[in-house]
């Protein structure tokens, strides 16, 4: 098996800017799902952006939360190895340049060499905190700066310790949430002199002679004690130990899947996304000195007990990333949804963008799907009843914080749409289809039959909005009418960072009812093939100015096909419901070609919490989960020549593509362990049952007449 985890360099979609993004990833070292991630900081003067690959400066170790710059970082601070006596202090007055090509990024463990001082640093990241080795230039002043934003206080303990209190964040419930820091150095601290620079502290610490240092340091959000708990738990570890345990931890994840392809440059641009898929969400808990786990609770302001996570947006996630760990980190997802549960009993509400708590970003209460796949795939059942009164709080319920909750509930329960006076309308009406028919999906497992058959009608709201004269999804006023002066590539506004055309087809639960809207199968592919074969040109009134999602789908060819974002993830795999699986393998094909690489500008555009990389994975192992609650995948076209998935079950999946050349665009037919397989779908119990999917290539598209059964998921059918 090849150790792929050491070929990763985290810089993968990392050569970004406000304007255009390539991922808008940061180069994160840390362990899966890890508390906290670090990264080299290159500048201080872009905000977000703070780290650029072909930057050559080194400010320091950034310990940082940040899960999308438009999110912004909490509970963040800069660790700077020095080795020089300073009149003034300034990250610019301290900073160094270093040699990019020199430098190690891997997900566990950083390197770098600062060419001012000649200083070379290693940092390798546990959970709870980490280790940083530092070897100094003899010549010089031994020395580490701490810089803080939002500091609160310092104590130096004695010779070997320090610790630090701070409190910054983007947006929080509690504006006094506090992060803890421990450290210890090996070397005895022989001064500790503070500067303060507007709203920055620095700490500079000097070691008394010493040509090496070792600084352990743990750290929390619930108190001091713990913090040191968190380092007294590690401090007898080396360096090496971290090493191997860390790498240990990430080792176990890439060994779930195993792939070849023709091309290796594919297969290295695969487990380069894998590596996006097991960062978030984050780990937001810690274990007391008994070891149960417990989290601090920012909304009450409160140490609570049980597990907690934090830094995901469902809107991007629930596409891909947790269908994706039903399959190969079932475990992990069990969890995850035991600490979502725990912010609903926290905050009253299920959570939408946690970041560290509820930031109430994007449309739709999309959560409704992670519960609901998971509860259709048997998923942590004993959660689902308090789940689904969380979700029918949601569905019912306007929270006085719009943060918190679906906005205009109550008017979409008086209309069976959202009006058009609320922002994005028309994906929150759409958003909230799918969620009832989520809700009614988890009614339908607790045999809450009266609920099932409400939010079973509730599902088919879409309708609502359908214009037929132009074939797209519109807003409507109070009264009915939709907006005037309709265009369709008009961004914002009603929709959600699209047009009409990224917007109108996320009918997930009933893409046959939608067909059905349009007259016929072959009017609803024209519209696809429209959809396809157009110029990406966009229309910025709805914003009045050319967001980086306008630029990103306008700078590849793909017409209105905006892979860049996640509304579009799903359109290739649309062709499936109107019987034409065929006219979408090139196109996938191709964009998963052209579109994603193993560089820094790896991606489309923002990749967003695993999502962007999981679109790739599923797409590149030939199937994707249109419609999470349904159990189904939609076959679309694979990439892979060869892969191996180890499932959570114990089971293997196997999967073959040949011949599979450049020229071998289109499928010419499947086998599921030796037997023709016609359906354009696969089911989770079918995957999960493990066997062998053989799937035959061609160069010419092999079309044929699917029967009703034979095609995916709809309410409809």
């Amino acid at each position: 098996m090849t150790n792929h985890i050491t070929q990763i360099d985290t810089r993968h979609g990392t050569a970004n800017q406000y304007s255009f993004s390539h991922g808008n990833c940061l180069p994160y070292t840390g362990v899966p799902f890890g508390m906290n991630y670090f990264a080299p900081q290159t500048t201080d003067q872009k905000g977000s952006w703070w780290f650029h690959p072909e930057d050559h400066t080194f400010q320091g170790y950034r310990l940082t939360h940040q899960p999308s710059p438009w999110m912004g970082d909490f509970s963040h601070v800069l660790m700077t190895p020095v080795g020089e006596a300073f009149s003034e202090l300034s990250l610019f007055h301290t900073q160094s340049s270093y040699r990019p090509s020199e430098a190690t990024f891997l997900p566990y463990a950083l390197k770098i060499h600062q060419l001012r001082y000649n200083i070379t640093s290693s940092l390798v990241p546990s959970r709870y905190g980490g280790i940083l080795e530092i070897d100094y230039d003899a010549q010089n002043q031994a020395g580490f700066l701490v810089t803080l934003d939002g500091y609160l206080a310092h104590e130096q303990l004695n010779a070997h310790e320090l610790r630090v209190e701070f409190s910054n964040y983007s947006d929080c419930e509690d504006k006094s949430l506090t992060f803890f820091m421990h450290f210890h150095f090996e070397n005895a601290i022989s001064t500790i002199k503070e500067h303060e620079q507007e709203s920055q502290r620095f700490l500079w610490i000097q070691f008394e002679s010493t040509k090496t240092q070792t600084i352990h340091f743990g750290t929390s959000f619930i108190s001091r004690a713990q913090a040191k708990l968190n380092l007294t738990r590690e401090l007898d570890l080396t360096l090496a130990d971290f090493y191997e345990a860390a790498k240990m931890v990430w080792q176990s994840y890439f060994d779930r899947i195993e792939v070849e392809h023709t091309d290796p440059e594919q297969t290295k641009t695969f487990y380069h996304t894998l590596y996006r898929m097991f960062l978030f969400p984050q780990t937001f808990y810690e274990y007391d000195e008994t070891n149960q786990a417990i989290h601090y609770d920012t909304f009450n302001q409160a140490v609570k007990p049980g597990v907690l996570y934090t830094n995901n947006g469902f809107w991007d996630t629930y596409k891909t990333v947790f269908p994706f760990f039903s399959l190969i980190a079932k475990e992990a997802y069990e969890e995850m949804l035991e600490g979502f549960l725990n912010s609903y009993r926290d905050t009253g509400f299920l959570p939408k963008w946690l970041s560290p708590d509820e930031r109430g970003m994007m449309p739709g209460t999309l959560i409704d799907a992670v519960i609901a796949d998971a509860a259709m795939k048997n998923i942590r059942l004993d959660l689902l009843p308090e789940f689904f009164e969380g979700m029918k709080k949601s569905a019912s319920v306007q929270s006085e914080k719009a943060n918190y909750g679906r906005q205009g509930t109550l008017d979409y329960l008086e209309y069976g749409y959202v009006p058009n006076d609320y922002h994005e309308s028309v994906n929150h009406t759409l958003d909230y289809a799918y969620s009832d028919f989520c809700i009614s999906q988890v009614a339908g497992i607790l045999g809450d039959t009266t609920a099932q058959n409400q939010y079973q009608a509730q599902a088919k709201n879409y309708r609502h909005l359908f214009d037929p004269e132009t074939g797209f999804m519109r807003s409507k006023d109070r009264n009915g009418t939709f907006r005037e002066e309709f265009s369709s590539i008009r961004w914002g506004k009603d929709y959600a960072e699209g047009s009409a055309w990224q917007s109108s087809f996320a009918v997930y639960q009933d893409f046959k009812g939608l067909i059905d809207l349009y007259g016929s199968a072959e009017a609803f592919s024209e519209k696809l093939i429209a959809l396809c074969n157009q110029a990406p040109r966009f229309d910025v009134a709805g914003y009045n100015f050319e967001i980086h999602e306008m630029s990103e789908m306008a700078a590849i060819e793909f017409g209105q096909v905006a892979i860049s974002n996640q509304p579009s993830f799903h359109l290739p795999y649309l062709f499936a419901y109107a019987g034409k699986p065929e006219m979408a393998q090139p196109m996938i094909k191709h964009l998963m070609t052209e579109c994603f690489d193993a560089t820094s500008h790896g991606y489309p555009g923002d990749e967003d919490n695993g999502s962007m990389s999981g679109w790739y994975v599923f797409s590149s192992l030939g199937f994707y989960p249109v419609t999470p609650g349904s159990n189904e995948f939609v076959i679309g076209m694979p990439l892979v020549k060869h892969a191996v998935l180890h499932l959570s079950n114990g089971e293997t999946l196997t999967i073959n593509a040949t011949p599979n050349q450049v020229q071998h665009v289109f499928i010419d037919h499947i086998e599921y362990n030796k037997q023709l397989h016609h359906k354009t779908f696969f089911t989770y119990d079918q995957l999960m049952q493990g066997g062998t999917i053989d799937y035959t290539l061609g160069i010419v598209p092999h079309p044929r007449a699917y029967a009703a059964n034979e095609l995916p998921f709809s309410l409809s059918n």
